[in-house]
């Protein structure tokens, strides 16, 4: 029979995991599926880590995988998918703002064999800040303009895939990941369903505007060399404005007695440029520190403790 994996990461969530596990049980147990929880504790200052174990002391399909520290949701959806066991392997967030009541739909798709990914992506975005959500919708439109990997707008890390997506993914073992574009870049048929937004069953998000930005600029840079295009078009631009500048002002002083301009605009102007060389440097320098983190080949999580026999201590 077919089983089930439901990996969850988990950052300082003691008021969630209990909900969610009630809910997510009682959809898997009704599909008739063998299953397993995967329980990714991210290094949390909170109970989260005791209510897992207890969680798994009561019940064997329940398993969990705790960080010696806060190593991020990257690495502890990776360490989920090195983990877990299933042929099916879905991504949820414990806060219940991804419903268990869509996976019976996303397992029966995938078992028809048309698909070999179903993903969803909220409908709308109510109750989010309009700021945030202005800011969310450019990035869906820079990121897919300008890499190779296809993100849908309104697109969450929830989804349920089949083993060979699942072995695809772990393929690609960079130290800076960007899952959402990692899911598009490795392709396979995947087929979106929509949902109303929901609002947290409780705690409070872990993601602030900063790192959203920071979240949003790794997926740009990991994907896409359109940054450095820019950086080297805006260069040659200042150049040969800066040319014909001073072809007028040549002009205007041989053969119309003009005067050259004064002190301030040229001020004006090297400030200008040096602004102009800053913004390009920092570019580079944005993808000279993804390579060196790249070189470092650190592990991207270290577990402190965990119930699976066969887990890797350094993933």
């Amino acid at each position: 029979m077919t089983k089930v994996s439901i990996i969850v990461p988990c950052f300082n969530e003691e008021e969630s995991i209990p909900l969610f596990y009630q809910e997510a049980t009682g959809v898997l147990k009704a599909t008739g599926k063998t299953y397993e929880i995967l329980f990714v504790d991210d290094g949390s200052t909170d109970k989260t880590p005791e209510i897992i174990r207890e969680l798994a002391g009561k019940d064997e399909h329940i398993l969990y995988l705790s960080f010696s520290k806060n190593f991020g949701k990257e690495a502890a959806m990776l360490a989920g998918l090195e983990n877990c066991h299933g042929e099916y392997v879905a991504m949820m967030d414990a806060d219940l703002q991804d419903p268990p009541s869509l996976l019976p739909e996303m397992i029966e798709c995938l078992e028809s064999h048309e698909y070999d990914c179903v993903a969803t992506r909220r409908a709308n975005r109510t109750g989010e800040p309009k700021i945030r959500s202005w800011c969310a919708k450019k990035f869906y439109k820079i990121v897919n303009r300008f890499s190779d990997a296809e993100i849908v707008d309104g697109a969450r890390d929830f989804r349920l895939m089949n083993r060979d997506m699942v072995n695809a993914i772990l393929s690609m073992n960079e130290y800076s990941r960007f899952s959402k574009g990692i899911f598009g870049w490795v392709g396979f048929r995947t087929k979106w369903l929509s949902f109303d937004n929901a609002e947290r069953v409780a705690g409070k998000s872990k993601w602030c505007f900063w790192k959203l930005f920071q979240y949003a600029l790794d997926g740009i840079i990991g994907f896409s060399e359109a940054p450095l295009h820019l950086a080297s078009w805006i260069g040659s631009g200042m150049t040969l404005f800066s040319f014909l500048a001073m072809l007028v002002i040549a002009i205007r002083k041989l053969f119309l007695n003009g005067t050259a301009a004064g002190w301030a605009l040229a001020i004006c102007v090297i400030v200008f440029m040096g602004g102009i060389q800053l913004i390009a440097l920092g570019i580079i320098g944005q993808y000279l520190a993804k390579t060196y983190w790249e070189t470092k080949r650190r592990p991207h999580y270290i577990a402190a403790d965990s119930n699976i026999d066969d887990v890797k201590k350094i993933g």
